[in-house]
């Protein structure tokens, strides 16, 4: 081979040899700024991450601080326990006095009831014996001073029993009640219907809204 040809050959292997050295540093070049980039791409993500995760802490550092101070708010101190429960105390006090009061003032009126219903029974049959002894009395002698002065007595008696509250019942002519009426006798009677009051033989009385004596009457059969 000539000697021309054989350079010739030696130079087109070594221009080949660096065109190939040059496309490998090339692609090493490409793949190391591809490798930069994506570690770059990669701590961006991972300091998104890591801002993202903080602000998610910072957060619910927040949300602990607040509810650590709606708590404080809530929580009493123990001089306000102590006022509140002194207040509560003092309430029922009060309701229990209140209820006390009331209970003896019903108590204390039922007493004062029930001794005036016994002054009363014993006052009636005096009425009783002035009604008696006033009726006895003959038609010539009723303006006799005594006698006159007998009947204001009797007069002045039954208006303070009324202002006490004690009022004769009514009979005469009413249908029969056991619940005022005291029966003792039946008698006939063509002018009222049966079961109706025909005489008073004893006149009744009430006190306020109780009966102190039944009236003792006679019914028609």
């Amino acid at each position: 081979m000539p000697e021309d040809i054989k350079k010739e050959a030696i130079d087109n292997e070594t221009a080949e040899n660096k065109a190939e050295e040059i496309e490998i540093e090339g692609a090493d070049e490409e793949s190391t700024q591809a490798a930069e980039e994506a570690k770059d791409t990669d701590m961006n993500e991972t300091e998104s991450d890591d801002d993202a995760l903080a602000d998610a802490e910072a957060k619910a550092d927040d949300k602990s601080d607040e509810k650590k101070g709606l708590f404080k708010k809530k929580k009493k101190d123990k001089k306000d326990e102590q006022i509140e429960e002194l207040n509560d105390r003092l309430k029922r006090q009060m309701a229990e006095f209140e209820n006390f009061r009331k209970r003896s003032e019903k108590e204390k009126s039922q007493m004062f009831d029930m001794g005036a219903k016994t002054i009363i029974e014993k006052i009636l049959p005096v009425i009783d014996n002035f009604e008696r002894g006033l009726a006895a009395v003959p038609d010539d002698k009723k303006d006799d001073p005594f006698i006159t002065g007998m009947d204001k007595v009797y007069k002045q008696m039954l208006t303070e029993l009324d202002a006490a509250g004690v009022k004769p019942i009514e009979c005469v002519g009413q249908e029969f009640d056991p619940d005022f009426h005291n029966a003792v006798m039946q008698v006939e009677n063509d002018e009222l219907e049966s079961g109706t009051v025909a005489q008073e033989l004893q006149k009744g009385y009430m006190y306020k809204d109780s009966v102190v004596r039944h009236s003792m009457v006679s019914v028609v059969q």
